[in-house]
């Protein structure tokens, strides 16, 4: 039998252990509402509202006044495309980061500018954008190549859910 500091010392390794398996569980799934990025850079998690529909596509996040450090808004298109944003009744700065079908970073827009009806285009085969914080993904240090992880995004993620 150990003394109570040793009992208590293992209890704490014990705890320690589990909860860093649990986290480590818990960043390898995929949910709808959390999106995944990785890149030389590290890896990020965001907790985000799916925009996969035509109406919540067109609403976004118009009229919001504030949104999470760790929070955005996915737009999910059913296909590839032209994409193109505006920051319409859209009263906080964004960074809009652009993703093709595979779930790889094209381009990244910073700092989109509150109120701005000025097109912003995604470019050509894009199917996924990830609406954050503005100036975060500069501090990140997310970049052009980062990959994204998403259940939407599916069979053809170069990152895919487990």
């Amino acid at each position: 039998m150990g003394s109570s500091a040793q009992v208590g010392r293992r209890a704490g390794l014990l705890g320690l252990l589990t909860f860093l398996l649990t986290s480590a569980v818990a960043w390898a799934n995929c949910a709808d509402d959390r999106v995944d990025l990785r890149g030389d850079w590290g890896q990020a998690r965001f907790s985000v509202e799916l925009a996969d529909d035509p109406e919540t596509r067109s609403r976004g996040l118009m009229f919001r006044e504030n949104l999470p450090l760790s929070a955005g808004m996915l737009f999910a298109y059913e296909r590839p495309q032209r994409v193109a944003f505006w920051m319409r009744n859209t009263p906080i700065a964004l960074d809009m980061i652009f993703a093709d079908e595979t779930g790889v970073v094209q381009r990244i827009h910073e700092n989109a500018v509150p109120f701005d009806e000025t097109s912003i285009e995604g470019g050509d085969g894009i199917q996924y954008v990830l609406e954050i914080n503005g100036g975060l993904a500069a501090r990140m240090g997310i970049e052009v190549g980062s990959e994204m992880r998403h259940p939407s995004i599916g069979d053809v993620a170069v990152w895919a859910c487990e």
